[in-house]
């Protein structure tokens, strides 16, 4: 694939206080001054993540996708002429304000704004996170993924399928549709949900540790209608998260233990079990479509679905068997 991974996200938004309140002290970034009209956000090594931007519209959103070096963005920026997609190769001036060596601009079939780069700048200083958690999930796998509405599925999915190179990790119809594409071994950086409308659903962020996103769920708790998805676990990623609404009323999804995929032999499947083994229950869902995604999660229980907890190496302690009967299960599932 020539896209590596989700290098960066930016908002416009006149809120930059209330996102650096909400930034640093409930998801635990790292804010970083960047004049009078932008405030960046750092999450590991790399000078910027995230971008609030107070020049820009509110609602305006813009995704930098990471590709290896400058021949990989000549040859992306061929293979979207190509196929009839105007390219903008961005000023210097740009690039050193996304903090990136050298990148090119263009939109998708509903208008979103994407950018191609290579080059990341890295930071000499190490990442100071705005409260107390273990750090977040980065590295080759970027910054975590994005999730947009969508009036049609089928020309966006041709766009970043057939044209960007992404692959399709899974799917579902119900209760509603949502597309599922990878770009490297994080299950999905990009889904699309199909709502009739364009916009921005959520960014989600995978934290180290179980315990970050419970204290992080503990702080949306105390501020009021901060939670739009309750805490609970997805079927296809396997992340245990909660999503809260942000200063510009798209949701942050705070989550761990996120499933690794192999690019190279995954196949697509429908996911019949409804997007989530337990809780996440969405506030924003229509009252009949929450019914729907409660009664899925019911079947998956009473079904008795489960998937084993992904843990990186060194972040979990394996105890020993204390009872008969789940060990007995254990032995015979292999």
């Amino acid at each position: 694939m020539t896209v590596q991974a989700l290098g960066y996200a930016g908002f416009g938004s006149s809120e930059l206080e209330d996102w650096r309140q909400f930034g640093t002290g409930l998801v635990g970034l790292q804010a970083v001054e960047r004049g009078n009209s932008l405030l960046a956000f750092r999450m590991d090594d790399r000078k910027q993540r995230i971008v609030i931007d107070r020049s820009l519209p509110d609602g305006a959103r813009f995704f930098g996708w990471e590709v290896a070096d400058a021949a990989a963005l000549e040859a992306l920026a061929a293979r979207l002429e190509a196929a009839q997609i105007q390219v903008t190769a961005e000023p210097q001036t740009l690039a050193d304000a996304r903090r990136v060596h050298a990148l090119i601009s263009f939109s998708d079939p509903a208008g979103n704004r994407l950018e191609a780069f290579y080059g990341p700048e890295i930071d000499d200083t190490p990442f100071l996170p705005g409260r107390s958690i273990s750090g977040f999930r980065t590295g080759p796998l970027g910054l975590g993924h994005a999730v947009l509405t969508v009036e049609n599925i089928d020309p966006m999915m041709s766009f970043y399928v057939d044209v960007l190179g992404f692959g399709l990790s899974d799917y579902i119809l119900k209760p509603f549709r949502a597309f599922f594409f990878h770009v490297n071994a994080r299950h999905h950086s990009l889904a699309l949900i199909e709502t009739g409308k364009n916009g921005m659903h959520h960014l989600m962020m995978e934290l180290f540790s179980l315990d970050d996103v419970g204290q992080c769920y503990d702080i949306a708790l105390t501020q009021e209608e901060r939670v739009s998805v309750t805490l609970g676990r997805h079927t296809n990623d396997l992340m245990t998260s909660f999503y809260c609404k942000s200063p510009s009323s798209f949701m942050i999804e705070c989550g761990w233990g996120g499933r690794e995929i192999n690019p190279a032999n995954w196949q697509p499947v429908e996911m019949h079990d409804g997007p989530s083994l337990w809780g996440h229950e969405r506030v924003w869902l229509p009252e009949k479509d929450r019914e729907v995604a409660r009664e899925m999660r019911m079947r998956a229980a009473a079904s008795g679905l489960r998937a084993p907890v992904q843990v990186m190496e060194g972040n979990y302690k394996l105890m020993p068997g204390t009872c008969p009967w789940w060990d007995g299960v254990s032995e015979a599932g292999g």
